[in-house]
C-alpha cells in the first residue's frame, strides 16, 4: 500500500508540473485566432485564418495524423500569402491526388524533429558561427540564419522565408509563421 502511495505522489507532482510547464507557454493570437499551449498543432492550425492553404495541404497530403502524433515537432508554416508567391495554379496542382507524394514532400520540408523555439534556434545560429543546419522529417536541411533581429530559413535552393510569428507553442512542438514556401530540391 505504500508503494501505491508513493506512486500516486509522484504522478501527482509531476502532473503539477506539466501544468506549470503548459501554464508558463502562453496563448499566442495567429491569424486572428488564440493558438494554445494545450492543443496540439493542427487542433490550432485549423483556427489560424492566415494558414488556410496550408491546413488544406496538410488534409490533402494525409498529414493530420502525424501533425496530431506526439511528435514534439517544429514546423515553420507558411502563410496563405507565402503560397500566394507560388506561381499561379501550383497550389491547385499540388493538392489534386496524383501529386500527394510531391505535396507530402514539400510538407514534410517544412517539419523538423524536436521542439526549437527562437531561443534555441538564436542559440544554434550561434553556436555555428551564423548559421544552423536542420534536418527536416522530409531527409532534406533547411539553414537557419539571422537576419538583424529576424530568424531567417534558407531552403535547398537557396530561396529564403523570414519567420514572421515565432514561438507559438503546442503540446506536440512549435510553430513558427513564415512569409514564403521553402522549396526542398527535388522540386
Amino acid at each position: 500500500m505504500k508503494t501505491n502511495v508513493k506512486v500516486g505522489f509522484f504522478a501527482t507532482i509531476l502532473a503539477f508540473f506539466i501544468s506549470i510547464s503548459s501554464f508558463a507557454q502562453k496563448p499566442k493570437e495567429v491569424g486572428g485566432a488564440m493558438m494554445y499551449p494545450s492543443k496540439n498543432i493542427v487542433e490550432n492550425a485549423v483556427n489560424s485564418k492566415d494558414h488556410t492553404t496550408l491546413v488544406a495541404a496538410v488534409k490533402a497530403a494525409g498529414l493530420v495524423e502525424t501533425l496530431q502524433g506526439a511528435g514534439p515537432f517544429t514546423v515553420f508554416a507558411p502563410t496563405n500569402d507565402a503560397f500566394a508567391k507560388l506561381p499561379a495554379g501550383t497550389v491547385d496542382n499540388l493538392v489534386k491526388p496524383e501529386n500527394k507524394a510531391t505535396l507530402t514532400g514539400i510538407l514534410t520540408y517544412h517539419v523538423v524533429p524536436g521542439r526549437l523555439d527562437a531561443k534555441a534556434l538564436a542559440k544554434l545560429i550561434k553556436a555555428g558561427d551564423g548559421s544552423a543546419t536542420l534536418k527536416t522529417v522530409a531527409g532534406g536541411n533547411l539553414t537557419a540564419k539571422m537576419s538583424g533581429k529576424d530568424i531567417v530559413i534558407e531552403d535547398a535552393k537557396g530561396g529564403t522565408a523570414k519567420v514572421t510569428i515565432s514561438d507559438v507553442y503546442q503540446s506536440n512542438g512549435v510553430i513558427h509563421s513564415i512569409d514564403t514556401v521553402l522549396m526542398p530540391m527535388s522540386m
